[in-house]
């Protein structure tokens, strides 16, 4: 029998992979309802607190909302079509069962692609469903079915490929939910706790704000230690595979192959204009397809060294 995979059912794949985000805007819904509504308009007496609480509270969402919406919506990036095999190479390499004649191929292909990374075994990386020689840290993601450039993660919460094109957002996206929930719970709480000491009637409003309360606290905390290791690696330059395991180059594995020290590890991500690093737009650098690398065994914090890619031996 075939075993199930998401290429099997795709309309039903692509439905089913929407709930959790059908999931989170509808909590996002009722919090802005139940803060909104229920808490300034209908339970804090005073109009001062209310016009602050408000205002604060409308701009957390707002570049909440605007760094969910980009991370969903933007497209993974692919290699382009210079990794991709001609039309005589993939054909032979299609005929060709020998491992190593297939190898030979795909050193005559990537002669002058900038590659720096190599599979466990030394060889070129190379996807058989998409045809394609991988840039550096590109990997195939089967829930996409593609081959993503800088892939981090496939993240169900936002039915999307995280990788080059929306890192950024991603990370902003983590940022702005947790000051979204924190700011939630710190001017509910004096309220939470007239309510459940019975200070203030009990009125319709008692419920949302008291679950409110929880619903807040309980995300804090499960996006503040995602976040924080998120945090981490974008200061040493990393993936979420590469954290895992480690980049493999011409000289071996290094889990520090592409940190250039803590200050351009954060501008490869978040760019160099220190004004654009809290909106959601891209400001990434380079193409996502070549990065700078440095050798192994060498200090992340010192000048990096350039890495040349492998000339073809064969």
């Amino acid at each position: 029998t075939n075993s199930f995979t998401p290429r099997s059912f795709p309309g039903c794949f692509m439905s089913l992979s929407w709930i959790p985000v059908i999931f989170i805007a509808l909590v996002v819904c009722w919090s802005y309802y139940a803060y909104v509504v229920e808490l300034c308009i209908y339970t804090i007496p005073s109009i001062g607190e209310k016009i602050i609480y408000m205002m604060s509270f409308h701009l957390s969402f707002v570049m909440f909302v605007w760094s969910y919406w980009k991370t969903i919506f933007t497209r993974p990036a692919k290699p382009s079509k210079e990794f991709c095999l001609a039309k005589a190479e993939k054909e032979q390499y299609v005929r060709e069962e020998r491992p190593e004649t297939q190898q030979e191929i795909l050193w005559r292909a990537a002669t002058n692609l900038p590659l720096y990374t190599r599979t466990g075994a030394g060889a070129i990386r190379y996807c058989d469903r998409c045809q394609v020689i991988k840039p550096d840290r590109c990997h195939h993601c089967s829930a996409c079915d593609m081959c993503v450039l800088k892939m981090d993660h496939h993240c169900p919460w936002v039915n999307n490929c995280v990788g080059f094109s929306n890192y950024k957002f991603f990370i902003l996206f983590l940022c702005y939910s947790l000051i979204y929930c924190l700011f939630i719970a710190a001017t509910v709480l004096q309220y939470f706790i007239k309510f459940w000491t019975n200070e203030l009637p009990d009125t319709h409003a008692k419920f949302h704000v008291l679950f409110l309360f929880f619903v807040a606290a309980m995300f804090c905390i499960s996006i503040l230690s995602l976040f924080s290791y998120h945090l981490w690696l974008v200061g040493k330059n990393r993936s979420t595979i590469e954290a895992f395991r480690a980049p493999v180059f011409r000289t071996g594995s290094d889990k520090n192959g592409f940190s250039l020290g803590f200050r351009k590890n954060i501008a490869q991500v978040f760019g160099d204009q220190k004004k654009l690093w809290l909106l959601p737009i891209f400001t990434s650098q380079g193409d996502g397809q070549t990065f700078p690398a440095r050798l192994v065994s060498v200090d992340p914090e010192q000048p990096t060294v350039s890495l040349q890619p492998e000339a073809n031996k064969m």
